[in-house]
């Protein structure tokens, strides 16, 4: 537990100024661009690199390249050197092929992502593509040279580098702000705008790739390209692989389901001002915050462990390990999953509810984050449970899960998306995702206890789930007195927001810490108890 702990602290410190960052920089691209259609376009055209990476070689990177490159380390006499060079050669190459051909098929991709756009929305959305897939070439070399920090357990790096890219996405949107005289409004939006816009999003993604090779450089790897791809394992790759590739491909399936329904909901609505892609998109940020800063940290962690255990054969290591790991994530996300439940709009009024997005529309996002809160610990700890497959190199069961999970997602999406008027549809949506990883974590906990041969403690995960459950509902319930108070005295403002999460969000946390210490929640008297002693250095 404490070597895990110290690990995630270093990556979570990373990964919370990296998440504060990204959400300035949200904050300041939505003050530019807004969220109704031109910024729609933007996010629809920023997913898309994302997608086709993900969908063509990035969960095999995430869930394959580590355990093999643990594999090579143990094996291959050079300690496997020549194997990673391997990798990053092949990656480099095919993100590059991928780039172009995006760039070639931005229209179609569009397309495939949106339902009823105008002509003018989609062709805005269409020049922000071509101008952003071209960072797919950089993702490759970023996601390796991570995987290899993180097998040599350095793993300050990887969370740290997204922090520039941020801070040049905000420099990006401020730039607009200053010599933009278009705004929000799509219908006038210029090329030179649309340029800043799109090449300025893909710097970011450049400057944050130049880091990690740089980081990569000094823990002793040297790249040198390597065509001997006979040696490069890319049967044994392909094999593991594919599945992973069919478990991307069906959350990608997924996340177009809802991208067109969302996009759906806001053509429904006409000119009423309704949550769109772009609040869904910016909602999902701030709900994945407490997922990135801790969840994150401690799966980084547990990964290379559990892959060296399950090579070894000790699963009772494995059990161990992924025990500490849920209830160390599940402290900190318990409480934060209720708070969001409480204090969404509050969030997202005093983040979003500036320049050209309005109150009203920052309050729409914020009800899309409340339906989000619920989904905070199934997401958490499903996300937890393809580790353990991941480190037995199992990529079909996962995949397999994830075909339930886009069933049961775009089963109740469509339904609610015909059911619902169009003011909530995209809250629905967030219902749905809700409901999928609550049936995909049950199928998951499932299978993953089988596979280790002897359970995951679930008797103890359940008790100690249920007493943080017990300690986090008096913050909830000072969180819904501060915000009821607040919003009877003051209204709605991003001054009285500011209020309401320094005093709900404020006191519920200190008083979830104080009973839960009292409470003798383990977790929480590590955490304290590292903080305690670092501030006491």
């Amino acid at each position: 537990m404490s070597r895990m702990l110290r690990a995630s602290a270093i990556m979570a410190a990373g990964t919370m100024v990296s998440r504060l960052t990204g959400f300035v920089r949200t904050a300041v691209l939505a003050s530019a661009i807004g969220v109704a259609a031109l910024g729609d376009a933007y996010n629809i055209a920023y997913t898309i690199p994302f997608i086709l990476f993900d969908l063509l070689i990035g969960g095999v990177l995430s869930s394959v390249i580590v355990p093999m490159i643990v594999k090579a380390q143990k094996h291959d006499p050079d300690g496997g050197r020549a194997y990673e060079q391997r990798l990053m050669t092949v990656a480099t190459l095919a993100l590059i092929a991928i780039a172009v051909v995006g760039v070639l098929c931005a229209p179609l991709l569009v397309g495939l992502l949106t339902t009823d756009l105008s002509p003018r929305d989609a062709e805005v959305a269409t020049t922000l593509a071509r101008y952003i897939l071209p960072q797919i070439a950089f993702f490759g070399v970023g996601a390796i040279a991570g995987a290899i920090l993180n097998t040599r357990d350095r793993f300050a790096a990887p969370m740290w580098a997204p922090v520039l890219n941020n801070v040049v996405v905000i420099g990006v949107g401020l730039l607009y702000h200053l010599v933009s005289r278009t705004g929000a409004n799509i219908g006038a939006v210029t090329g030179s705008d649309l340029l800043l816009l799109g090449l300025g999003t893909t710097a970011g993604i450049v400057i944050q790739s130049i880091v990690l090779v740089v980081a990569v450089h000094r823990v002793g790897f040297r790249f040198v390209p390597r065509f001997d791809l006979r040696n490069a394992r890319l049967g044994e790759m392909g094999r593991a692989g594919v599945w992973t590739l069919a478990f991307v491909g069906f959350n990608q399936v997924s996340f177009i389901v809802t991208t067109n329904l969302a996009t759906g909901a806001t053509a429904k609505a006409g000119a009423e001002h309704v949550a769109g892609i772009a609040s869904y998109s910016y909602a999902f940020q701030l709900f994945q915050l407490p997922y990135g800063i801790i969840a994150v940290s401690v799966i980084t962690a547990m990964l290379p462990r559990m892959s060296r255990y399950a090579h070894e054969g000790e699963y009772g290591a494995i059990r161990d390990e992924f025990a500490s790991g849920v209830r160390l994530v599940a402290c900190v996300i318990v409480p934060c999953g209720l708070l969001l439940m409480v204090l969404g709009p509050a969030v997202t009024v005093l983040i979003f509810g500036h320049g050209s997005t309005s109150v009203e529309d920052a309050v729409n996002m914020g009800n899309v984050l409340q339906v989000f809160g619920l989904a905070l610990v199934p997401f958490s700890i499903y996300q937890l449970l393809l580790r353990v497959f991941y480190s037995f190199g199992d990529t079909r069961t996962p995949a397999f899960i994830a075909a339930g999970n886009v069933a049961v997602n775009a089963t109740v999406s469509y339904v609610l998306y015909l059911t619902l008027p169009p003011q909530l549809i995209v809250m629905g949506l967030a219902a749905a995702l809700t409901a999928a990883y609550v049936v995909g974590g049950t199928v998951a906990w499932t299978l993953a206890s089988r596979k280790v041969g002897g359970g995951l403690g679930g008797r103890i995960v359940a008790s100690g789930l249920s007493r943080m459950y017990v300690a986090a509902i008096p913050a909830a319930v000072i969180a819904l007195a501060a915000l009821w108070a607040t919003k009877e005295l003051a209204g709605v403002t991003p001054l009285s927001s500011a209020i309401m999460l320094v005093a709900g969000g404020g006191l519920g946390g200190a008083l979830y810490l104080l009973t839960s210490h009292r409470m003798r929640i383990a977790e929480i008297s590590s955490i304290i108890g590292l903080v305690a002693g670092r501030v006491g250095r």
